[in-house]
């Protein structure tokens, strides 16, 4: 498994490039102003990095219990890993944007959609891009 000093790379890594990224983009989408989106996507982006990181530990027990190796993740699993955790996030989400941009439930489930399709696609690239670049090491006598 990974160790936490790599999890925690990871979670920081991600979520600071999202943010570079996607405030900006949801300023100019929602016509908000840009410290309101920014302060909202940094409280979010705190909330996103401590589940992600209770969310990958506990997918990869739940891969561990499975007897599936931990170091090659077919494009399925990545789709179901980012689904999963995105769609957990949007429930801890809704009310957060709701209460911060001054919108219904309604309109902050939309916005909220908007931003968990943006990194349900972000989440596949940077976890392909972060195995690539920062392998799981095979433990001894395992094959690739």
């Amino acid at each position: 498994m990974r160790t936490s000093a790599d999890r925690l790379r990871h979670t920081i890594m991600f979520e600071l490039i999202g943010l570079i990224t996607v405030t900006p983009l949801a300023s100019w989408l929602l016509d908000k102003d840009m410290a309101k989106i920014g302060a909202m996507s940094v409280f979010l982006s705190l909330t996103a990095m401590m589940c992600n990181y209770v969310f990958n530990v506990a997918f990869d027990h739940a891969l561990v219990r499975l007897g599936r190796p931990l170091n090659h993740r077919p494009a399925w699993m990545r789709v179901l890993h980012a689904v999963l955790f995105e769609s957990s996030l949007l429930i801890i989400a809704v009310p957060m944007v709701a209460w911060w941009l001054e919108m219904s439930l309604w309109q902050a489930f939309i916005t909220d959609i908007g931003f968990a399709l943006f990194f349900l696609c972000y989440a596949y690239v940077f976890n392909w891009a972060y195995d690539s670049v920062f392998p799981i090491p095979m433990e001894e006598g395992e094959h690739a």
